[in-house]
């Protein structure tokens, strides 16, 4: 696993984004462990966030694509700190997009925050976890919508590992074959569980026994 991988794992257990115990999902799922994005909440975190992120779409995607699209609301921090990552590491200046749950029908008005969305405009969009694939089925709408524009990929930070809404394949695997775009993962949970079983961060073993006979239950009934 590259350095930059076990840096960020650490970086979400410090950060307190990601946490084990007994959580009900969105996706209504009972999971032995859960990911949350908007513990990101001080400036030095949300730097480093960034530059994660933007490592990974580089190393996924090059730099083929004008726009980096962050779903309301985790998707919109995601996305501007990412933007402003990767114009510092890769010299390139990208726009960013959000939208906004309800249309805005005054001044700045329409569905759409930042740079607007145009025909021939190449998207990435950025999520902080995907369990479902549901999520996207709210927000591809939104962005065919804008014009001829293609979305070159997803990137979420933690691929977990787990099926999607058929039930049968894996979430980030389903809206490949669905909407025909590739979706991929700083890092996946298989990382993140041999990471950090045994292991001490913060001066506690993340993953002892219990949670990994938890989390290794949890995938014989949801694991892709």
């Amino acid at each position: 696993m590259e350095r930059y991988k076990e840096e960020f794992i650490e970086f979400m257990v410090e950060s307190d984004v990601l946490k084990f115990g007994d959580f009900t999902l969105k996706s209504g799922r009972k999971s032995p462990f859960f990911m949350n994005a908007g513990a990101y909440v001080t400036g030095s975190s949300l730097k480093r966030l960034g530059e994660y992120y933007a490592r990974a779409i580089h190393e996924n995607f090059g730099d083929d694509f004008d726009i980096l699209f962050g779903p309301a609301y985790k998707g919109i921090p995601l996305a501007v700190t990412a933007a402003i990552a990767y114009s510092e590491l890769y010299g390139r200046d990208v726009k960013y997009s959000c939208n906004r749950k309800e249309a805005k029908d005054h001044g700045d008005a329409g569905i759409l925050l930042g740079s607007p969305i145009k025909d021939g405009d190449r998207i990435v969009m950025i999520e902080d976890v995907t369990t479902s694939g549901k999520s996207i089925e709210e927000t591809y709408p939104i962005i065919s919508a804008q014009g001829d524009a293609k979305i070159v990929g997803l990137m979420v930070s933690l691929n977990r590992m787990e099926v999607g809404l058929s039930g049968k394949a894996a979430a980030l695997d389903e809206i490949k074959e669905k909407y025909g775009f590739d979706a991929s993962a700083i890092v996946t949970m298989a990382e993140v569980t041999e990471y950090l079983y045994g292991r001490k961060v913060g001066g506690r073993v993340v993953i002892d026994d219990d949670i990994k006979k938890a989390i290794d239950e949890y995938y014989s009934r949801y694991g892709a």
